[in-house]
């Protein structure tokens, strides 16, 4: 449009449509040539007419452009453009100035120029390609009719092929099958060799599941109630349990395995014997332990004296395999008194480890309880538990146990429900295995460790059998199709196969192996049995004295280095018989250093009869007879020589005479009386012949319980004489006290532990060892009180460091720093440590003192010197003759120190007669003779005259007075000075003693004294205490009888006697009890029959004796009824009941009786005699009024009946009972039967019996007992109330009564003592001084 609308175009334009005509085939028109210089007339050619004509329509004109035919440009026509594509103004970028759209077309027209110029160099490739192209298609042609062909032959050989395929894949198919059978074939042999040999035996096993799946029910409840129930009991205690269970499952038809036990239904006998490795004792109990270990829920507590559990837990969580598999953990120990102790139990919880809480008491601490109760609880998706105020994801590989080193502890319910609590107290058994193993070790070195490796190798053995076993079945049970086809299975089958049968073989040879060195070991075995025993022996000793504690690991080593030291020999049993002599004594030697004097002889006996128990010489039911004494006593067998026989005598007699071997000994004793009166009154009863008949048929024990019978105060020589001729003399001599001795065998971790009595201080022997050892200036001491816990703490730790010896003294007064201590030795690092470093300790017997020390120390016992003579020698060691000489008077001064010395030693050693010494034993001390000598010296020195009564004021009422608190005992010993504090002491030959035996030395110096000392008798007589000759009996019998108790507490509690259990025996005996005792009394009736009045005080006494006796009668017949229906187990046997068994079994008056009941010494057998007697008084008194003659010993409060028989005289008299007091008139014609009626005023009173003296009824006085006549019954009072009287001063005895023969008694809420009754007169020929010094005095009753 642009083109058409110019009139008169620029030469651009027109150039460039005159191209575009060209192309066209426009031709031009020929007009004149107006051009600059053209020739007139000349024509030029003008192609704008046609160029307007070309554009006359844009829109055509620009489709022709795009439609142009370029292939049908000539080349006239390019030969007509050439000129114009040469010309400089023929370029787009010059025709744009001019003309948009003309540029366009100027680059069309060069495109169809450039076109063509290509075209013409491609045409000759074109006409090639054509006539290529036309050959292709005759080619192709040809081509396709050969592919015709071709597949044609294709589709044929397609045919064959398959058929040739089929044909070999029907092949491979029958050649995989061929190797399948034969396989399959070969797998089967395999199976059939593998599996075969098991036939039978899983045929067995299928029967034996059969049977056990019948029996589950049962096995499984009889387990439960053993995981349950059985864990605190003893071995024998478990079996009853288990026989009693099995007994109900056949009363009530419940299917179980006869004998199954928790080891038959739960134990794995590859993880028992895993255990046993570890350092799980073999026996059956520490087994079933094991078990419950395993399988309780509850987290186990465990009573482990000797610390085996300890041992093995330890061992066996060594390291430990987790959920995964993967090795984990190890164990965490921890104890109560650590102060991070919750942290490190955090810690186990969190990651999963074993933890063990060492040395608990009988209580837990509170913080524990969420762990004790498993109080876990989801929170974020994984499992914690709350502990105080942290929550601490709760690890599912966590475990807890707890032990306690206590021997016998009483856990409240609330805490043993929390807790599996179980008896690791070590049995005979396990001991016995375990010291067999030892001894084997020592003798048979190569035996020992061939057994070790034996054990090891076959525990490997059958772990991998059981393994295999596990495999297969595993492997057997995940099998799919057929199972010949699993090749994984039936090689693991064969090669499990030839493992098994090669281990089997291993096996059966080590177990016919093991079976020899066996058979080799047992030869060793009287060694282990005899060791077992005395550690058993030993064992029990806790239950005298908490220091007598011994571990099993020292017991151990004493006893390898005995295998080391004692003699050797080739012959294996005389070996054993040196092993088993040498290890006794050696044990003997080793606990006597650590006991009181006054244990040596019960510890030689325990010993003896052990050993003989083993042998099978003790019969259980004598041993109980000798420790008990007789159970009834109620005999009908008359009594054959009353004048010497006392009743107790003969009641024994007629008891031990109903024991198998003494069958017939009462009848014996009654035929042969004079004889046995011989016995009786010979000095040396215990190594007396018995009648011709007894004398032969019983052995020396059995001849002890006939001394207990008729002279039980010649029993502890009786003893000696025993143990001698079973064991050897020199069991009855205990070795010197040896300080280096005991030195050599302690270490840095053993600290030597002085157990104190009183009065004696071994400081200055430990001292004197310091200097003797060079270590003197490397020793300290602190004597520990309040606030020295820290200061002996820093010192302890520094003598660690330097190597010092140290030594705390007084340990039983520091009882809340003892943990203190027992962590800190617990602590020492035997590599860390100096080898100097020594810790000696001194402490006087004390529960509280920490359990390990004394297990594992060295523990020696001190004593200040026994006897007379020793405490002599003593004192004056600590006087020097410069002291003695230092004086105005040395002679009289030399007298009054031998004097002061010597009642020192007679008021010390008057102690070992008990109550006949002195009513309280007072610990005197050196200090108070220390003072006493001072004083006397000054007293000489000061005075010109000695004042000889202020010296007795000084030493009687405040020196050695100001330690007695009895009334009577004071009255004693300022009676007892008056005989060594008086002028006659400093003259001329003074005699203590009438023998002669104790005299004042004329000595010049300290030597000669003690020379003197020496001179006197080894064993004092009983003159020099003032004591007539009977009080050495009544020492002895103390000693005895006090030896029976304390033994008797050892005695386990299963025994019983006549082929009867011991609850057998407690229900027959409590029945009896039960039986015989009255209802209480109906107090209405007897306020009714007997009101209180003013003038009659006799009935409100007896109300009150009737109250009294009701609430006693109540208490025991609800006690007893209580305790029979708990031994069936109808009731709980709560602590309470069982002491009043325990006591029944023992003889004894249960505690809760004596609690209500009136003092009283008596067996329970005769206490309840005496009880029906008491009740008897009182019915008849209720009966028939007031009594003629008031029998004393049946009251239960005799004080307010003499209180009430004062206010009738003084009510009848209108006196003032202030006024009134009793004469004291013995009635020595008068005796109950004789008496039908009352006196006018006061009373008849008997019941009473004397010790110390007898009644002479020719002299109506006192006078000395008759020999071996301890007590005596006295003659019938009449006390007579008298107004306003006169005591005498001359001519009687102003006795004490008492209830009980203790003498002592405590201050009771009536004001009253409760064994003091009264002071009686009684007339006597002799000074009351005599009697004072002799202890005389009147009983209510006596012990039997």
């Amino acid at each position: 449009g642009e083109v058409k609308s110019l009139k008169t175009p620029p030469a651009g334009v027109r150039l460039v449509m005159e191209v575009a005509c060209i192309f066209f085939g426009r031709a031009p028109k020929m007009v004149p040539d107006t051009r600059e210089g053209a020739k007139p007339g000349a024509k030029m050619q003008d192609y704008w007419g046609q160029s307007t004509d070309l554009v006359k329509d844009p829109q055509k004109f620009l489709d022709s452009l795009l439609s142009y035919d370029k292939d049908a440009i000539g080349p006239e026509i390019i030969e007509r453009a050439d000129p114009y594509m040469l010309r400089e103004d023929f370029d787009p970028a010059v025709v744009k100035k001019v003309s948009k759209a003309c540029t366009s077309i100027c680059m069309w027209a060069r495109a169809m120029h450039t076109y063509y110029n290509v075209s013409l160099a491609i045409e000759p490739k074109r006409l090639a390609l054509a006539e290529a192209q036309s050959s292709l298609a005759v080619t192709m042609t040809e081509l396709a009719e050969a592919k015709a062909t071709l597949a044609g032959v294709e589709a044929k050989l397609t045919d064959l092929n398959d058929k040739f395929r089929q044909g070999k894949q029907k092949q491979d198919e029958l050649k995989a099958e061929v190797a399948r059978c034969q396989a399959q074939l070969d797998r089967a042999g395999k199976l059939i060799g593998g599996l075969g040999g098991e036939k039978s035996r899983w045929e067995a096993t299928v029967a034996s599941l059969g049977t056990k799946l019948r029996h589950v029910v049962g096995d499984v409840v009889v387990s439960s109630g053993v995981v349950a129930y059985n864990g605190p009991f003893t071995p024998l205690f478990r079996q009853e349990l288990l026989d009693e269970w099995f007994g109900k499952m056949v009363e009530l038809k419940v299917p179980h395995t006869p004998g199954a036990d928790i080891q038959t239904t739960l134990a794995d006998p590859v993880q028992i014997r895993q255990w046993q490795i570890a350092g799980l004792p073999s026996d059956a109990v520490s087994v079933e332990n094991g078990i419950i270990v395993a399988k309780a829920r509850r987290w186990p507590l465990m009573i482990d004296p000797q610390g085996q559990a300890n041992r093995w837990i330890k061992n066996m969580n060594k390291e430990c395999k987790n959920s995964v598999g993967e090795t984990a953990g190890g164990i965490d120990v921890i104890k109560l008194t650590e102060k991070d102790y919750l942290r490190t139990l955090a810690n186990g919880i969190r990651f999963g480890r074993a933890v063990l809480l060492e040395n608990i008491g009988e209580e837990l601490d509170a913080a524990l309880e969420p762990l004790l109760q498993k109080q876990t609880f989801k929170q974020g998706g994984s499992e914690v538990i709350k502990m105080g105020d942290d929550v601490i994801p709760y690890h599912p590989d966590f475990r807890f146990f707890m032990t306690t080193k206590m021997r016998n502890p009483h856990y409240q319910p609330e805490v043993s429900v929390k807790v599996s609590l179980l008896n690791f107290f070590v049995t005979l058994d396990g001991l016995e295995d375990q010291l067999l193993g030892t001894v084997v070790m020592q003798e048979r070195e190569d035996l020992a460790e061939a057994k070790n490796a034996l054990v090891v190798s076959n525990a490997r053995m059958k772990t991998q059998l059981t393994e295999i076993e596990d495999k297969i079945l595993r492997l057997l049970s995940d099998a799919s199709g057929n199972i010949l086809d699993d090749e994984v299975l039936i090689d693991t089958l064969a090669q499990s196969k030839v493992t098994a049968d090669e281990i089997s073989l291993k096996v059966a040879e080590a177990e016919v192996t093991e079976r020899d060195i066996d058979a080799t070991r047992e030869k060793y075995r009287p060694v282990a049995t005899r060791a077992s025993v005395l550690f058993f022996c030993i064992s029990d000793l806790a239950g005298v004295d908490p220091m007598y504690q011994y571990s099993l690991s020292w017991f151990l080593n004493l006893f390898i280095r005995a295998t080391t030291e004692a003699a050797t020999d080739d012959d294996v049993d005389t070996r054993i018989a040196i092993l088993n002599d040498f290890f006794t004594y050696s044990l003997y030697t080793n606990i006597c250093r650590s006991l009181f004097e006054r244990h040596k002889l019960m510890f030689s006996l325990l010993l003896t009869i052990a050993i003989q128990t083993q042998d099978g010489a003790i019969d259980s039911r004598e041993w109980r007879f000798l420790l008990a004494g007789p159970t009834e006593t109620e005999i009908k067998e008359p009594n054959p020589a009353p004048e010497w026989v006392t009743e107790k005598v003969w009641i024994e007699i007629v008891n031990v005479s109903r024991l198998e071997k003494f069958k017939g000994f009462d009848k014996a004793f009654s035929q042969n009386v004079q004889h046995y009166r011989s016995y009786f009154e010979n000095a040396n009863a215990h190594a007396f012949p018995l009648d011709l008949e007894f004398d032969t048929a019983l052995n020396a024990f059995q001849k002890l319980l006939i001394v207990r019978c008729i002279r039980p105060d010649r029993f502890m020589l009786g003893t000696s004489g025993f143990v001698a001729q079973s064991l050897g003399q020199r069991f009855v001599e205990p070795p010197a006290f040896d300080l280096s001795a005991c030195y050599a065998e302690s270490s840095v971790v053993s600290p030597l532990v002085f157990v104190l009595s009183s009065g004696a201080d071994p400081m200055a022997d430990l001292a004197k060892f310091a200097a003797e050892s060079k270590m003197a200036k490397r020793f300290d001491q602190v004597s520990l009180g309040q606030g020295q816990g820290p200061k002996a703490t820093n010192l302890i730790k520094i003598a660690m460091e330097t190597g010092m010896w140290v030594c705390l003294q007084n340990c039983h007064l520091a009882e809340s720093w003892m943990p203190k201590l027992d962590v800190l030795v617990e602590q020492i690092d035997p590599d860390t440590v100096h080898r100097d470093f020594r810790l000696w300790l001194t402490s006087m017997p004390s529960p509280a003192f920490p359990v390990a020390i004394l297990q594992n120390g060295v523990k020696m016992t001190l004593e200040p010197p026994k006897g007379l003579k020793s405490n002599l020698v003593r004192s004056y060691q600590r006087l020097s003759d410069e002291y003695i000489d230092e004086s105005k008077d040395p002679v009289a001064h030399r007298k009054l120190l031998f004097s002061i010395c010597l009642f020192h030693a007679v008021i010390q050693d008057r102690r070992k007669f008990g109550p006949l010494g002195w009513n309280i034993p007072y610990d005197f001390t050196d200090g108070d003779l220390s003072m006493c000598q001072r004083q006397i010296k000054m007293m000489i020195d000061d005075y010109d005259v000695i004042p000889f009564k202020v010296i007795r004021v000084l030493c009687g009422e405040i020196n050695y007075g100001g330690r007695v608190t009895d009334d009577k005992d004071r009255r004693l010993i300022n009676n007892l000075l008056d005989n060594f504090v008086t002028e006659n002491v400093v003259g001329e030959d003074y005699c203590w003693s009438p023998s002669g035996a104790y005299q004042m030395p004329m000595a010049k110096n300290r030597e000669e004294t003690v020379a003197h000392i020496m001179q006197m008798p080894g064993v004092p007589h009983p003159e020099i205490f003032g004591l007539h000759e009977n009080a050495d009996i009544t020492c002895d019998q103390n000693e005895t009888y006090a030896l029976f108790e304390t033994v008797l507490s050892l005695q386990p509690r299963v025994v019983g006697g006549a082929g009867l259990s011991r609850e057998a025996v407690i229900e027959l005996a409590a029945t009896d009890i039960f039986e015989k005792i009255p209802e209480p009394f109906d107090i209405d009736v007897v306020t009714h029959k007997y009101p209180t009045t003013y003038g009659q005080s006799m009935n409100t006494v007896l109300t009150q004796e009737c109250i009294r006796y009701s609430a006693l009668l109540e208490v025991i017949l609800d006690t007893l009824k209580e305790a029979l229906k708990a031994l069936k187990g109808l009731v709980v046997m709560s602590p309470e009941l069982e002491q009043v068994t325990d006591a029944i079994f023992d003889n004894r008056v249960p505690e809760m009786w004596t609690s209500k009941a009136y003092p009283s010494l008596k067996p329970l057998s005769s206490w309840v005699i005496d009880l029906l007697e008491r009740l008897t008084f009182i019915d008849q008194w209720i009966e028939n009024g007031p009594p003629a003659v008031y029998w004393i010993s049946g009251l239960f409060f005799p004080q307010a009946f003499l209180t009430g028989t004062l206010q009738n005289f003084a009510r009848k008299n209108g006196f003032a009972i202030d006024q009134v007091t009793w004469n004291f008139n013995v009635e020595d014609g008068r005796t109950e039967a004789n008496t039908p009626d009352a006196p006018a005023s006061g009373c008849y009173i008997n019941g009473f019996f004397l010790e110390g003296a007898r009644w002479c009824y020719e002299n109506h006085a006192l006078a000395e007992s008759k020999p071996k006549e301890l007590y005596t019954e006295f003659p019938l009072f009449w006390l007579e109330p008298v107004k306003d009287r006169v005591d005498p001063t001359s001519g009687v005895f102003l006795c004490p009564a008492y209830k009980t023969l203790t003498r002592a008694g405590t201050l009771s809420t009536t004001g009253h003592s409760t064994n003091f009754v009264m002071y009686l007169e009684i007339p006597t020929n002799q000074t009351e001084s005599h009697w004072i010094n002799s202890s005389v005095a009147l009983f209510t009753a006596l012990m039997f």
